[in-house]
Order: structure tokens, then sequence, then C-alpha cells
């Protein structure tokens, strides 16, 4: 028996000293506090990436020169140009920021503080990129975080700079602001005592959205799945099986009637399927991706196949949900399962190597700090989310309708679309730290060490058609990166290209009156590949919706129509079954 050390005379003098788990909780504790107040952001990890930039900076003294004379020269042009000509100053354009559209920037003296601002604007563009020796992720952290504070500094953020805002007052007698402090008002109640905020409560599941008729046929802990009643005599024999992302509700398929991807798969003859999942709690903190492929995903197969018995599947992934569906079918394919009939992914990363602005997020320190945020719930709180993807476009997510409602004291209309967003979702634990790293930091999914199940999985395996729809607006899954499945995949690989960006660009409905459209191109087994760019640029554009095409490339892939299959399947009870929407997307 091994005797234990005696302590040293340090300790003995010492005897105070935490053991190093008690540290460890410590300082786990201390960091997710601090985490509540930077919003999730590590400050470890802006400091470095500042520190990169500012040491390196202070060593080229050709880029200081040059940035000191760009500088002298922006300040002299700006100052002789409105010296000189206040109208062609007024007349002068900086592109497409639209907090400056307002006739009144165009009058002076408003016109000189818009110009400087976007002088000042590029000067700090300058500043932030092309200093050599500094990681591209930290350049990219810089020039962010920086356009973030020069936003804040804005003048179209503050009353006595903003002529719009001044002449409403001027035309409302105040009116305006005081509608605006309402606001605030309102908006600070809502996000210290509701859970969601009050858009989600103008649209709720089940009465203005999410109305399509169905039943759930299946539920475990994890999941609902919904089957959608026939709205045609006769159906398509396979079945389309929806995977939406677990970091968002079902519903955006299923908006109300006009804006529902479900209904309109419905009336043209699909049996249609859908996964709601549910909204973890802290007790579902060790839930992990395992555990979402198993009793997520392929539950969900499972029981379409009893629904349905003997046909094959049209699977669809949305997100995060698409990524998953390529891991089952990968994990499938391994396994000879060939359950599937077809896959589409709609804005769904594979090869996470450019993830876009969203891989600003994404670094060890980074992650770090959210494990020690999440540790403390088990869990993720949506609202920490959808805080990071408002700062991706804060420009309009935050400063403009910062505008808008507080100082010109209007509100902004609110569609099915705006409310479901701020239907937020909570992530577990241990699968938003195993997806975040394994998928976003490591890439392993593109690069062949992705487990499912304990084996790696292949992309390769897959041999089924694969529809894949990008969209060209996209910060959360840039469109040339969903792109870069032509080079994980070697089957007949059909990619689609929409207007719109994340959202918008899936909710596409056919229908006059809104300017859409879409390339389509089909890449067959064993054709040469194309870069995106020269795809797009080979590649026709057709006006409208998308809808049609994808329904059309389901129908070329399903064989011939018959009798609709029964709700839940012909020995299940209808008195078992509930009510389309289900329980789990009402949960809070």
């Amino acid at each position: 028996m091994t005797d234990r050390p005696s302590p040293s005379p340090a300790a003995a003098l010492m005897p105070g000293i935490p053991p190093t788990s008690e540290a460890a909780d410590f300082d786990r504790a201390y960091r997710a506090r601090l985490a509540h107040l930077t919003q999730g952001i590590s400050p470890a990890a802006l400091c470095s990436a500042y520190m990169d930039w500012l040491v390196h900076l202070s060593m080229s003294p050709g880029k200081q020169s040059q940035l000191f004379f760009k500088a002298q020269y922006e300040a002299m042009e700006l100052i002789l140009h409105h010296s000189s000509s206040a109208e062609v100053l007024g007349t002068q354009t900086e592109g497409k920021d639209h907090r400056f559209d307002a006739p009144e920037w165009g009058i002076w003296p408003f016109n000189f503080l818009r110009q400087a601002f976007h002088a000042k604007e590029q000067w700090w563009h300058s500043a932030t990129t092309g200093v050599e020796g500094v990681s591209a992720h930290h350049e990219q952290m810089m020039s962010f975080f920086t356009r973030q504070w020069l936003d804040m500094m804005s003048p179209a953020n503050c009353l006595a700079s903003n002529p719009e805002a001044m002449a409403e007052t001027f035309k409302s007698g105040g009116l305006n602001l005081v509608r605006g402090l309402h606001s605030r008002f309102k908006d600070a109640m809502y996000s210290v005592n509701a859970k969601s905020r009050k858009e989600a409560l103008d649209f709720r599941p089940g009465h203005e959205v999410a109305l399509t008729s169905g039943k759930v046929v299946f539920r475990n802990p994890l999941i609902e799945l919904i089957q959608y009643s026939p709205q045609t005599d006769s159906v398509y024999k396979e079945p389309v099986l929806i995977i939406p992302s677990w970091i968002m509700k079902f519903y955006i398929l299923d908006l109300s009637p006009q804006n529902s991807l479900v209904r309109y798969l419905v009336e043209q003859g699909h049996t249609v399927f859908m996964v709601s999942w549910k909204n973890p709690e802290a007790s579902d903190r060790d839930l992990g991706m395992d555990d979402y492929l198993k009793e997520g995903v392929m539950a969900a197969i499972d029981a379409v196949d009893v629904v349905v018995p003997k046909h094959k599947i049209h699977s669809l992934g949305y997100c995060l949900g698409g990524t998953l569906l390529a891991i089952a079918a990968a994990y499938m394919a391994r396994s000879g399962d060939d359950r599937l009939e077809s896959i589409t992914l709609f804005a769904s990363l594979i090869d996470f190597s450019e993830p876009g602005e969203l891989g600003l997020f994404i670094d060890e320190s980074q992650l770090a700090y959210l494990d020690d945020l999440m540790s403390e719930k088990g869990y993720l709180d949506g609202k920490q989310m959808a805080g990071a993807f408002a700062l991706l476009n804060s420009r309009d997510l935050v400063w403009s309708r910062m505008e808008h409602e507080y100082l010109m004291g209007r509100s902004h209309p609110v569609n099915d679309l705006v409310a479901w967003n701020a239907d937020a979702t909570r992530m577990p634990y241990r699968q938003h730290h195993e997806y975040l790293r394994s998928l976003y930091l490591h890439n392993d999914l593109a690069e062949g060490r992705y487990l499912a199940d304990g084996v790696p999985v292949a992309l390769s395996d897959i041999q089924v058609p694969v529809f894949v729809l990008g969209t060209q607006k996209d910060t959360v899954s840039p469109w040339r990166s969903v792109y870069k499945i032509h080079l994980l995949m070697n089957t007949e690989l059909t990619f689609c290209l929409s207007s719109g960006g994340h959202n918008v660009g899936i909710v596409n409905p056919p229908g006059p009156g809104v300017k859409r459209g879409y390339q389509i191109g089909t890449h067959a087994q064993g054709d040469h590949y194309k870069d995106p760019g020269t795809w797009s640029a080979m590649t026709l554009s057709h006006e409208g919706s998308w809808w049609p095409a994808w329904q059309a490339w389901l129908a070329s892939h399903s064989s011939r129509r018959g009798p609709p299959p029964a709700m839940g399947g012909r020995d299940h009870g209808s008195e078992k079954m509930v009510d389309a929407p289900g329980r789990y997307v009402l949960s809070a």
C-alpha cells in the first residue's frame, strides 16, 4: 500500500488552499456569471484577436503610414467637398446603408455627418484588414466587432444627429418619443419577465400558424412525429419526412396557410410527416448527438415505415436538421439500410471549413466559455443563440429597429416569420458541446472523422439522389459553403440557388407580387466538378418560387399514385393520437 505524501511545509503554513476540483468549479461559476454580462461572447477570445492585430500593426510602420495618410486624405477631401459644394455632398451615396435613405440626410449639416461616418467606417476597415501576420480568424473578428462598435456610434442612433427623427419629433409634438419610450419599457419588461419576445404571442402554433391538419402519430422523450392529413384523393406512394433543425421550432415550414410548405406539399399529393423536437430542459443536459440521431431521425424513419410500409422515404432536412439527416443517411448506408428514396437538404452545411460569420463565435476560447455558460443550467438558452444571430446582421436587426421604434415611435409590422423567429428554443449541454466541436471547430463530418454510434461515417457511401438548396444572402449557411457538398458525394446531385436569406429564401411560396428567382442544375454521377462561381455563371436563372421545381423533382423520383395511407397506420387507434401541432411545440 502506497503511503500518502505528507503535506509540504508551505501547505502547513497555508491550510486554506482549496482542492483543484473546487478551484475549477469556482472558475466555471465565475465565467458563467460573466458570460451573462457579455451575452456569451468570450472576453478572452476578443482580447486575443485585438492583441494579435495590435502587436502586428505595431510592427508594420508601412501600414501605419498608409493609415495616417489615408486619414489625412479622407479628412481633407471631406472638408473640401463640404466647403465647395454642399449640394454635391448631399447627393453622394454610400451604397446600401438604408439608415440614411431619408431625404433629410441630404441637408447640411447632416450630409456632412453621414459622409464623415462612412469615411470613418472605410478607414477602420482598412485598419483592421490586411495587417500581415494576423490570423485569418482574428482578422475576421477584428473587422466584425469593430463594425459593431461603429454601428453603435452611427449618427442615426441619436436624436440630436438624426434629422429624420428630429423632423418627426417636431411634426408629432414629441409623441414619437413617448411611443418610443413605451416600446423600450415593454421590451425591457418582456426581457426580464417573459420567456419569449412579445412578437411570438401574436402568432401562436395551432391558432394563427401551424394550421395544417394532422395527428401526432408517434412520441418519445425527444420528438413528436406529425402525420398531415391528405388533401387529395390519391397520393404519391413515397412519403416525405421532414427533419427541421433542433435550434428552431418546426412550424417555420408550416406558417400561415399562404406561407406553409407543408400545406403546399399535401395539396400536391404528398404524404407528409414532420419531426417536432422537444424543447430541452435541465434534466436533458446529457442528451448527445447520438441521441438525436437514434431517438430523433432514426426513430422517425422507423415510425414512418410503420405507417407507410413497403415504400421508401423522401427525406428532407433543414439547416442543422439537414446536417443530422446527412449523418443519418451515411449511417444507414454503412449498415445497408436502404429505406431512403431521396435526400433533400435546405441551407445545410456539410463542410464546415467556411461557415461564414457564424465562425467568428467558434474557437477554443469561445466554446470553453459557452460550456461554462451551459453548465450552469444544463442547456443554452435560446436568447443567447438569438443574440448571436442578431449580431450577424445588427445593422438591420438591432440598430435600424431601435431607430425605427425608439426614435421614430413606429412599430415594425409583425408577420408569421418574425413571430416564429422570436419563439426561441434551447439546446442541451452535451449535444451543443458535441456538434459545435465536432462539426464547426474540427469539421469531422467532411473529413471522415465523425463518429455515429462509435464508428466513422462517410458521405460518399450515400447513393440515393440528393437535392440541395442554398440561399444567396445566407449568413448562417453561406451558399458557397453549402455547394461544397459536390466534393463529398458521388451520386446524382441537383443544386438550387434561391434568392433571399436563410429563412426568407426557404419560405418562398409561389404567387404574384413578390420578386423571386432561382437557379437550378443537376450534377450527374461521374460529371466533372464545377466551382460555385462557374456553376452560377453557366446556370440559367428562373423567375418565381423554387417550390414547384423541387416538387417536380420529388415527383420525378416517385412511383405512381395511390390511395392515402391511414393516419398513424391501420393498426393505430385514432383515440391515441393528438391533433397537430402536438404538445412539444407549445412548451416555452
